[in-house]
């Protein structure tokens, strides 16, 4: 699966690394092209040595390369969406030609936890100006757990929460979510991924404040009687 990478960040650096890792050609795109490419080759390698790490014997070529937002929206057949909030709405404007009707992957978050609008939900916002079939997933974790492999807690694969409407985005998404190790979780259409954001805006703001929020909720054992699968 051909995954087009909006940004060259930290998420960019963590997730690509790990698909490209997985066997996905990647292509990370930023605004400064010269820096997406150093960007690029450093997930390029990356990847290669954590390859050949879990199987000396099946590495295989790893395939990583920069280029400009509207092609990197061109070169995925799953686009993700990892820039800051604050240049969203161009860098779409850029990228959005090639975006519609793909499934797209929202891995964004808030500026700031305290700064969310639920009024503007930032899902929604990139359907509507790419059309694109998007899924909201990755936003509730520090860059750093994307960087696991694979993400495990106390013997406990890590969850992932996913919002989506379009079949198709869906299980591009719960591909890339196993693939890193993880077990997707099926969190409603993308009228419910506004509540996946929020989330993300609350149990961020009580990290910054030095809590453990994975405290604030019980095991599924003691959640109380309901239906269970």
């Amino acid at each position: 699966m051909r995954i087009g990478i909006l940004g060259a960040g930290n998420m960019a650096d963590a997730l690509g690394t790990q698909w490209a890792g997985a066997g996905h050609p990647v292509m990370i795109s930023g605004r400064d092209l010269d820096r997406s490419a150093a960007q690029a080759e450093r997930v390029r390698a990356q990847a290669a040595r954590r390859q050949l790490v879990a199987a000396p014997a099946a590495s295989a070529e790893v395939d990583v390369r920069a280029g400009t937002w509207a092609e990197a929206a061109g070169f995925g057949e799953v686009v993700v969406v990892a820039v800051r909030e604050a240049g969203l709405v161009d860098v779409l404007q850029a990228a959005r030609p090639s975006m519609r009707d793909k499934p797209v992957i929202d891995v964004t978050n808030a500026a700031a936890p305290d700064r969310y609008d639920p009024t503007r939900p930032i899902a929604r916002m990139i359907r509507d100006l790419t059309g694109g079939h998007v899924v909201k997933a990755f936003n509730l974790c520090h860059v750093d757990v994307w960087r696991m492999t694979p993400p495990v807690f106390d013997g406990r694969p890590l969850a992932v929460p996913l919002c989506g409407d379009d079949p198709g985005a869906m299980d591009a998404a719960r591909t890339l979510v196993a693939g890193l190790g993880c077990t997707p979780l099926d969190g409603g259409g993308l009228d419910r991924a506004m509540q996946l954001e929020a989330t993300a805006a609350f149990v961020i703001g009580l990290w910054f404040g030095g809590a453990d929020a994975q405290a604030v909720l019980p095991p599924l054992a003691s959640s109380g009687t309901h239906g269970r699968t």
